[in-house]
């Protein structure tokens, strides 16, 4: 399962860590998201939701 925001579509970005001599590393930066029990449509469902989004109010919590 990908680490992806069910609502928005956040997900992974890659880039480099950059040092003071400029030496490049490969890094990761991963979404905040959290498991939230939500309803779609009359059905509750589980949705990976980033914090973003539950702060927006664009889900209703259960």
């Amino acid at each position: 399962m990908a680490r992806k925001c069910d609502i928005c579509g956040k997900q992974t970005v890659t880039g480099n860590n950059v040092s003071h001599a400029h030496n490049k590393t490969r890094r990761v930066w991963k979404p905040n998201l959290h498991k939230v029990r939500a309803m779609v449509g009359n059905t509750r469902t589980t949705l990976r939701v980033c914090t973003r989004c539950l702060r927006s109010g664009k889900v209703t919590k259960v």
